[in-house]
């Protein structure tokens, strides 16, 4: 929505919120001047799965205080308002429905974004506006053009702004690729990387009425409008295009960016991507199996298998990376390692300590805890956080590109400076989406 839309919007809805604490105030620190004894407040947006963890996670932060729950689910409020006062914040969240009515709160400094990927960058660029930090689950878009757009918006109003891809933050992760920086394997020329999962199918839904206590017409939000499905929310709207970016962009994502890092590339020469719905017949539109490969200028290669519906293991692991060279190979799951020559002998090993049990809601609190106190510490000190998005969007950039490959069916050409497409006007057309009129995101 543009500014002017926005403080519009604020006006009318302060008369009926007067009771949250709107304008409050009283927060004595001032944006990008904290001092090590100011506590952070945020507030966490779409708490119904992952972002509850993140309230958890976020009140279970020394320094840190989540000051408002927000969903336009009841329920999902009511999770996340119980996930706060699981982790012992002292404090009540406030419960909010539209977090648009707290954004001029000066006593917020920073939100945190888990709503669904359409999301993802107009509520990012709102936050951002009003002068709040923000902690971006990934992808932080729904299409290559939002992600330009966050990036412009970070830098405009010079706000923190972290993608949740957690990885990042995990120190056996971050050891493995300062060994293979060192030249453990030698020089790696390719990245595998992988996600296996059982995932049921969706059927095929009706039109019924919006459940009781569900605001809809706010969940479709910058969406142009559809119709209410009852095999939607609050999961399976990952694998409409419509709303979601499918399996590459949901998971994907976090092992992509580990393999960017590791070969030290930024955008590709060429992409192509082959697969389908193939398990089901449904209404699921992204593709349940997926092979993606990315070439780059460096003869460097990434690949990505996605099998939504079968999690049979490689290398003895359902969602993983491994890097190759003419030295040897390793291998990097959630929080491990292991390093072999090219006779597959075993030269090296690294185990964490630290729960690696990942499900819907993330990797547990001990494992996204040190990725959030980086965010709160950008925030006090101005330092970079390790997953900015500047950088960070690289990454999903090449999972945008690989959807994009996907639903043209043939390959894409790209320029190695900075990701476009080249002499593909079709492809181009799906850098950007069409937004509901009004709900255009502008910097």
């Amino acid at each position: 929505m543009q500014n002017y839309r926005r403080r519009d919007f604020i006006k009318k809805a302060a008369i009926s919120t007067a009771g949250i604490g709107l304008l409050a105030g009283n927060n004595l620190s001032v944006f990008g001047r904290f001092s090590a004894s100011d506590t952070i407040r945020v507030a966490v947006l779409g708490t119904n799965s992952r972002g509850a963890a993140l309230a958890r996670g976020f009140a279970n932060s020394p320094g840190i205080d989540v000051a408002y729950i927000c969903d336009v689910d009841d329920e999902a409020l009511a999770n996340g308002v119980a996930a706060v006062r699981n982790a012992g914040q002292s404090e009540e969240p406030g419960s909010v429905r539209d977090f648009r009515t707290i954004l001029d709160d000066r006593s917020v400094d920073a939100v945190v974004i888990a709503m669904p990927d359409h999301w993802h960058a107009p509520a990012a660029i709102l936050a951002m506006q009003a002068g709040k930090h923000v902690y971006l689950e990934k992808p932080g878009s729904h299409n290559p053009y939002e992600g330009e757009l966050v990036s412009e918006a970070a830098g405009k109003y010079g706000r923190v702004v972290q993608m949740g891809n957690q990885r990042r933050s995990w120190a056996v992760v971050m050891g493995a690729l300062r060994d293979l920086k060192s030249g453990i394997i030698g020089t790696p020329h390719f990245s595998r990387t992988w996600y296996g999962a059982n995932r049921a199918p969706i059927g095929f839904g009706k039109e019924v009425p919006v459940p009781e206590g569900l605001d809809y017409d706010l969940w479709q939000g910058p969406a142009p409008r559809r119709p209410y499905r009852d095999n939607l929310i609050h999961y399976n709207w990952h694998w409409f295009w419509h709303w979601g970016t499918g399996e590459l962009l949901n998971n994907g994502t976090h092992f992509i960016d580990l393999a960017r890092l590791g070969l030290e590339v930024d955008y590709p020469v060429k992409v192509s991507s082959h697969g389908g719905r193939y398990a089901y017949q449904d209404d699921w539109e992204t593709p349940d199996t997926q092979v993606t490969v990315y070439d780059f200028a460096e003869n460097k290669t990434i690949s990505w298998e996605g099998r939504s519906c079968n999690r049979r293991p490689i290398e003895g692991l359902g969602a993983a990376l491994s890097f190759h060279s003419e030295q040897g190979t390793m291998v990097i799951s959630n929080n491990d390692y292991v390093v072999y020559d090219n006779d597959n002998n075993e030269i090296k090993k690294v185990t964490s300590e630290s729960e690696s049990i990942i499900d819907l809601t993330g990797p547990g609190l001990g494992m996204d805890a040190d990725h959030i106190l980086d965010f709160a510490d950008a925030i006090r000190t101005g330092k970079i956080p390790r997953s900015d998005f500047h950088d960070a969007n690289k990454s999903v950039l090449l999972c945008h590109l690989g959807n994009i490959a996907h639903r043209t069916g043939r390959s894409i050409n790209c320029d190695p400076s900075n990701g476009k497409i080249l002499g593909d006007n079709e492809a181009m057309r799906l850098w950007r989406r069409y937004y509901e009129p009004g709900w255009e995101p502008e910097v």
